[in-house]
Parts: C-alpha cells; sequence; structure tokens
C-alpha cells in the first residue's frame, strides 16, 4: 500500500451556495420531525428514528500499531467503554418490512484530547456509519434536493410502502445475482431482509486522520457474527422484527467487531469532496485499529431504552480534533446533527446527555 497522502487546506472547496444549501437540508430536516412529532406525540432523529438495539461494550485500541495508524483516538493503546446504536434510516417510525438502509452509530466514552468546535465539555468520540461504502449522492447540494422530496412522503400511505419495498426487494435481488448492487434500490426501500449484525458498516465520508485523510468501518469478526451475513429475516407481520432478532442474539452471545481505517493515498481515485464515489479497497484496504467487544446483554429493555435512546445524541463533530470530518456532507451535517438532538430535547424536555 502507498503511504497516505497528509491533508491540505485546498482539498476542501465548499460551494459558493453552501449556506443555502444547508438551510434546505435543515427545512427539509425539520419538516420531517415536525410531521413525526405531531403524529407521535414524541421527537425522534429526523433520519435513523428507529432504533433496534442499544448496546453497551468496551474499544480496545490494538497495540504496536505502525505511526501512521497511532493518530487521534488510537495514538495510545488502552481500552475505552462504548455505546452502540443500530439503526435504520428513515425519519419516520415504519415497520421493518419497509427495508431501508442500517445504521451503527458507535460512540467512545473517556476520550481526551483537543477538541473539536462545539464538542470542548465533551469527552467522547463518535462514529455514525451506514451499511453500505458510499453516500447516495456526491455532496450536500445535491442530498438536499433529494430530501426535499423525501421529505413530502414522511408518514404517507405506510401500507404502500410496504407493498413498494418488497417489489424493490425483489428487484435488487435480481441485480445482486447478476454480481452488482443498487445503492438506489436499497435506499428506497430494496434493502435485503438479512440479519442487521451480519452487515459490515462504513462512514461513507472521509475525516482526518491526524495529519493525513481516512474513511472508517465497523466489520463483523466473531465467528457468530460473521454466521449472520446474508441469513435472511422473515419480515412479514413483524414490525420489529430487527430489534426482535438483535435481542434474541445478545440473550445468549458475545460479539466482536473491528474498527478499521482506509487511509487516502490516491486523490484521483478516493476524492475528499464526492461522497458518492466508494474508496477502491484495492489501493487503499481497510486496516483494523480497534476490537470492539460487546458482552451479551439485553439489547432493548423498554421502557429503560428509550429513556436512554432520548438522551443519545451522536454526531461525526462530537469528538477529537484530529478526527475532524472533511468534505461537503460532513459539513452540513454538523448544523444538522445540532438542529436534530436540540428538537428533540426541547419537545421532550430531555436534554442531551451523551
Amino acid at each position: 500500500m502507498s503511504l497516505p497522502i497528509p491533508y491540505q487546506t485546498s482539498l476542501e472547496q465548499p460551494g459558493r451556495d453552501e449556506a443555502e444549501t444547508i438551510d434546505s437540508l435543515l427545512a427539509s430536516l425539520d419538516h420531517i420531525a415536525q410531521k413525526v412529532f405531531e403524529d407521535e406525540g414524541h421527537a425522534y432523529r429526523s433520519v435513523h428514528a428507529k432504533s433496534h438495539g442499544l448496546l453497551r461494550g468496551e474499544l480496545r485500541v490494538m497495540r504496536e500499531l505502525p505511526p501512521y495508524l497511532a493518530q487521534g483516538l488510537f495514538a495510545v493503546s488502552q481500552a475505552h467503554p462504548v455505546m452502540i446504536r443500530l439503526s435504520t434510516s428513515p425519519g419516520d417510525l415504519l415497520d421493518d418490512d419497509v427495508s431501508t438502509p442500517r445504521g451503527l452509530a458507535l460512540k467512545v466514552f473517556e476520550v481526551d484530547g483537543e477538541r473539536l468546535p462545539g464538542s470542548e465539555a465533551l469527552h467522547t468520540q463518535d462514529f455514525v456509519m451506514v451499511n453500505g461504502p458510499a453516500f447516495l449522492k456526491p455532496d450536500a447540494k445535491h442530498f438536499a434536493r433529494s430530501l426535499k422530496q423525501l421529505a413530502t412522503t414522511t408518514d404517507k400511505v405506510p401500507g404502500l410502502k410496504k407493498v413498494l419495498s418488497a417489489a424493490l426487494r425483489g428487484a435488487e435481488r435480481i441485480v445482486e445475482s447478476a454480481g452488482r448492487e443498487s445503492p438506489t434500490l436499497k435506499s428506497l426501500g430494496g434493502e435485503p431482509a438479512t440479519h442487521i449484525l451480519g452487515d459490515t458498516f462504513f462512514s461513507q465520508t472521509p475525516f482526518l486522520y491526524g495529519p493525513y485523510m481516512a474513511k472508517f468501518s465497523m466489520a463483523p469478526v466473531s465467528e457468530n457474527l460473521l454466521s449472520l451475513r446474508d441469513v435472511r429475516v422473515a419480515l412479514k407481520g413483524r414490525p420489529n422484527a430487527l430489534r426482535e432478532v438483535v435481542v434474541e442474539f445478545f440473550r445468549n452471545n458475545d460479539a466482536e467487531w473491528d474498527l478499521q481505517v482506509q487511509l487516502c493515498n490516491d486523490l484521483e481515485k478516493m476524492p475528499i469532496e464526492d461522497a458518492s464515489i466508494p474508496w477502491p479497497e484495492e489501493v487503499s484496504p481497510f486496516v483494523p485499529v480497534a476490537r470492539v467487544i460487546v458482552a451479551r446483554q439485553d439489547a432493548w429493555h423498554s421502557p429503560e431504552s428509550e429513556r436512554l435512546d432520548d438522551r443519545l445524541a451522536f454526531s461525526p463533530w462530537q469528538g477529537l480534533a484530529a478526527h475532524r470530518p472533511l468534505g461537503s456532507m460532513n459539513r452540513a451535517r454538523r448544523a444538522a446533527y445540532e438542529a436534530s438532538a436540540a428538537f428533540r430535547g426541547e419537545r421532550n424536555g430531555c436534554p442531551m446527555q451523551y
């Protein structure tokens, strides 16, 4: 593998109308949150509203990492408490047979070091990931356009969404039988009905990695997680099927993932501003830098889990300066995550505590 390329400010190129784009994005997210609040009587996240499990565990930074990997959170080999939230992408609380991309948010505690602006009072490092290597849209401007259309469908004809999702899953199976996949089909409801704990999750967007640039992933490594890859889950008639299988698994099982880093070593093939282009692993493979270990536990215990979920706020902007988010999508995320947390805290009368 070639040596990683040092970060330069010239690699980030905000558009002239980026402020207007972020305003449009915030308006759409607020519309989604307001609509769900009116329907549910409770405020949820504008995206990834539905939780499928909350897990406590430990992150262990690997020993004797080479200098270019021993950066930021990973500079010292030590253990940190963590919390994991599993979710799906819509902002409304749909039954699981409307199958959409899945998310994994990782919050690492007891983290010291120079902080990102706005997170100075915290001692955490957040990683927000989805089960696909690239974002559906290249930048915030393109995403704002699609989100504006998506916002109009919030809580509209849920029965039709189930029918459409089943058709889209069938179309995705045909695409995958030819050795490919369609992020568009998956995002619209065609995500394969497989076990969420068999998925690998990706940051999709780049971050600083000390003086370098990188993307992150969480990949299953314990045999019991690896055995769940592509295992089908029956969704029909089970509105919370994913939560059920997560709870069932962790009732009797421990689990381990590798937190991995993919360093940028080719700017043509690994752009910073275009989040829709997956960085080729044959050019720069993902390399493990920490092990995440979760012991058997109750993965969702209502209403305690619901109260904890209300107090949790994940954001890639909550962390170390050494892992500052990069690129258009990440710049927009800062305001979006802050607005979502504020909306939930005000409506639910429960300020964020984590």
